[in-house]
């Protein structure tokens, strides 16, 4: 059965006759004993502050936590603190009266104050925060920060000099443990600065071994060709080159392998001397490229690592009766060639159907033919040229139609000067060019050829 009351204990004498608990009475006990801890507290708080107020002036002074002295004008000392006496390991009979200030200062120090503190000191009255080292007792140094005032009389003169210590000593490892820091960190600099000037070296020196140092000559033609380097951190997979395949024919290509760095270089490296090889036992241009894919295929798609490029070959069969030369070419989804006419126009030599290199077992390669006759050039080059961005947010691609219209307007001079106007124009892409870029132009010589322009320091590659 549930009671409301509180039952009496049987052994209680004196029992308590409520039945019902008194909420007021228990509400009266709590506020006294809220009240009580309130009183306590307030009492130690009083006793705290009375504490402080008991405290010296004198005893401020001796243990406050930095030094203090004074001094007279030429620098004996006539009162210093415990807290300075206890860092520097002296006793006070021996300093006040007996030592000047300068006496605690190493040569350095001494030095700076003669030269630098007192005097700032006799001009400004007062002077704040110098950094200057003491001597300890054991002959250690103790870094501080120093600030002293004059204190003047009711004439105007300096009676004494009041001077604060503050101990440096952990401000001092804190800039030490930084500049230790700063010289890690720059000698790191430096050592990674060097090590990506070799890194650089040694790929600009495997880049070169990729590209034939000149051009050989060509009975009845002129050569140019330039490499355009996006990024001298990394390898290129752009190629190109120029060979005689026997005493009358010349083969050349250019191409892109697909990716950047050594292992593009090795396709790279692969590719270049099987386009060699192939042209002495076949020069027919869509056999060489055949034979290139069938190479490229084999060695890597049973990998599951494909490579593949993009190449277009080509046999140059000059005819010294009419000084006209021959081009049957093959390309491999490259871009097409651009034929530059002696009379001023620019047209693409269409080479459609052409598979990347080394995608499928059995690509189909398509070959064209054209005749370059005096003032022609054929140009060919790499997609970087063509997917350079362009415009203000460097967000439009170059693209065909435009590179058409610039060859145009240097049709009929010399590939040297076509060379040379394509690479101002690659300068000027700046940022927009991202992407590595090789140019190769074959052309026959015209009998009056249009004069090259004179160089533009504005234009002129040094790249």
């Amino acid at each position: 059965m549930c009671r409301t009351g509180r039952q009496t204990d049987p052994a209680d004498p004196h029992p308590d006759t409520r039945t019902d608990a008194d909420p007021a009475a228990d509400t009266a006990a709590g506020t006294d004993t809220g009240t009580d801890a309130e009183a306590d507290s307030g009492k130690a708080s009083n006793a705290a502050f009375a504490a402080l107020l008991e405290d010296s002036a004198e005893d401020l002074y001796e243990s406050a936590p930095c030094g203090y002295l004074s001094m007279l004008m030429d620098g004996t000392i006539a009162k210093i603190n415990t807290t300075l006496l206890d860092w520097l390991g002296l006793d006070r009979e021996a300093v006040v009266g007996r030592m000047r200030f300068t006496d605690l200062l190493t040569v350095g120090g001494k030095l700076y104050h003669e030269t630098h503190f007192a005097p700032l000191l006799r001009m400004q009255g007062r002077i704040g925060g110098i950094a200057l080292e003491m001597k300890q007792a054991d002959g250690a140094r103790m870094p501080v920060l120093v600030s002293s005032v004059v204190k003047y009389g009711g004439g105007g003169e300096p009676l004494l000099i009041r001077t604060t210590v503050f101990d440096a000593r952990d401000r001092r490892a804190y800039e030490e443990e930084l500049l230790r820091g700063r010289k890690a960190a720059e000698e790191a600099r430096r050592q990674a600065e060097a090590d990506r000037a070799r890194l650089q070296e040694a790929l600009a020196v495997l880049q070169q071994s990729l590209l034939p140092a000149t051009l050989p000559p060509v009975p009845g033609m002129e050569t140019a060709a330039h490499y355009f380097t996006a990024s001298p951190d990394r390898l290129g997979g752009d190629f190109y080159d120029v060979f005689p395949v026997d005493g009358k024919r010349f083969a050349f290509f250019l191409g892109d392998v697909c990716g950047k760095g050594p292992q593009a270089a090795a396709v790279t490296s692969l590719t270049r001397y099987t386009l060699r090889a192939a042209a002495l036992h076949d020069s027919e241009p869509v056999a060489a490229l055949s034979t290139l894919n069938k190479v490229l295929h084999e060695r890597y798609s049973a990998g599951g690592d494909p490579r593949y490029c993009t190449a277009v070959f080509g046999v140059l069969e000059p005819d010294p009766a009419t000084g006209q030369v021959t081009v049957r070419i093959a390309s491999g989804g490259h871009p097409p060639a651009l034929v530059l006419r002696a009379d001023g126009t620019a047209d693409f030599l269409p080479t459609p159907g052409g598979l990347l290199v080394g995608v499928l077992p059995d690509a189909r390669f398509v070959a064209a033919t054209t005749v370059l006759a005096p003032g022609d050039t054929l140009l060919l080059y790499t997609d970087g040229l063509t997917e350079a961005r362009t415009g203000e947010d460097r967000d439009t691609l170059y693209g065909d139609e435009a590179l058409r219209a610039f060859a145009a307007e240097h049709a009929g001079r010399r590939p040297q000067a076509v060379i040379q106007a394509l690479t101002g124009l690659l300068d000027e892409f700046g940022d927009g060019l991202d992407d590595d870029t090789a140019l190769l132009a074959l052309g026959v010589p015209a009998s009056d050829p249009v004069p090259d322009p004179d160089p533009d320091p504005a234009t002129k590659s040094t790249r």
